[in-house]
């Protein structure tokens, strides 16, 4: 397989609603796609953060630099192209995981398309679908977010995570439990809002029977997980401090985590994600898909990782419709609280072209010939 060109396609797709975490709120999902042509076959991917670096360090216009200047000419230059290579190449790029996981999502999908093989088999997966969780946000009145979780109920989601933040945390969770029930899985996500000192504020969340609580403390301060992991019954959930394999590893030998949220373009693409599910498959933690607002180009795949045998948690791959009056590709819709697992090649899907000339803000060419 030989790289022919790589096209970069900036979208930008309403939201049907504001979606706010501890770390802002989104109106729309403003990001790129990316489009590798081989001489065997054509590739889609999506880059997962947004325009501006909150969520993590990484950003829109960012990333375009990084893929143009410095991951493209690394990747062109390999005698042989394949997705299996292409975390050598770039490995003496440090960080951008998120950039590496577009390329290598992107020319995965343009091999696999070639074979004629889905992402899902490539991974592994075992489940023709996957049960459906449904993050919410941040909201102005407790009585809008029980509105809101109970409408996701009635379409069927299985799971509910709450967004939480210092000031908007017990009295949600209370909410949503006296009004649902102990039945309900519920958990709850900080986005490292927290420090150490409001452990015992935090223990206090014990009293609702939450799956876990994710993230709640700075990114990457694995000791300090660890010290409130020991005053928690509550499971601690791990997300924006795994960056590979070896973090997980690490945090599970630290018990700083007892769940792992993992996103493929966290850990720089879907072989890394394999990784990270297989190290804490293999110690018995479990594992859980979970989501960055994705169109269905991201959702795709996805939803092939959350079909591994070590994902026992219901994830964040809603339906195309928790997020979007109209997504790029076929919607995704929820059947029985699940999703189906793409089995075409590649990732499974492709752009609309409708939709995809209607959320073009601009295309424009990485790599050439």
């Amino acid at each position: 397989m030989k790289l022919e060109r790589v096209e970069v396609v900036h979208v930008e797709v309403p939201l049907v609603a504001p979606f706010r975490t501890s770390f802002g709120t989104m109106t729309t999902k403003d990001t790129f796609l990316l489009h590798v042509v081989t001489d065997t076959a054509e590739g889609w991917s999506e880059f997962a953060a947004d325009p501006e670096p909150l969520y993590c360090s990484e950003f829109v216009a960012g990333a375009e630099i990084v893929l143009r200047d410095f991951l493209l000419p690394r990747v062109a230059a390999l005698p042989v192209l394949g997705a299996a290579h292409l975390a050598p190449a770039m490995e003496k790029i440090k960080g951008h995981e998120m950039a590496k996981a577009a390329l290598e999502t992107a020319v995965l999908d343009a091999e696999l398309r070639s074979y004629g093989m889905s992402l899902a088999t490539y991974l592994g997966s075992v489940r023709e679908r996957v049960p459906a969780g449904v993050s919410v946000g941040i909201r102005e009145t407790v009585a809008a977010l029980l509105d809101d979780v109970e409408r996701y109920l009635a379409e069927g989601y299985v799971r509910i995570k709450l967004k939480i933040e210092p000031g908007w945390d017990l009295e949600p969770v209370r909410a949503v439990r006296e009004r649902f029930g102990a039945d309900l899985p519920l958990q709850v996500d900080a986005n490292t809002a927290y420090t150490l000192a409001d452990a015992e504020h935090l223990r206090r969340l014990d009293e609702f029977g939450l799956l876990l609580i994710e993230e709640p403390l700075d990114e990457n301060n694995l000791y300090a997980h660890a010290r409130l992991q020991q005053r928690l019954a509550t499971p601690v959930c791990l997300d924006e401090s795994l960056h590979n394999a070896r973090d997980t590893a690490s945090a599970i030998a630290m018990d700083a985590c007892r769940a792992v949220n993992v996103k493929p373009a966290r850990v720089g693409g879907y072989l890394e994600a394999r990784r990270v599910h297989d190290v804490a498959h293999a110690h018995g933690v479990p594992v859980w898909c979970g989501g960055m607002l994705e169109t269905g180009i991201g959702r795709a795949p996805n939803l092939a990782l959350a079909a591994l045998p070590g994902c026992t948690l219901p994830g964040d791959t809603s339906a195309s419709s928790r997020y979007f009056a109209e997504d790029l590709t076929e919607p995704f819709v929820l059947v029985d609280g699940h999703l189906p697992v793409p089995r075409s090649p590649g990732i499974g899907v492709e752009p609309l072209p409708g939709a995809l000339r209607r959320f073009t803000r601009e295309r424009r060419d990485l790599y050439v010939t």
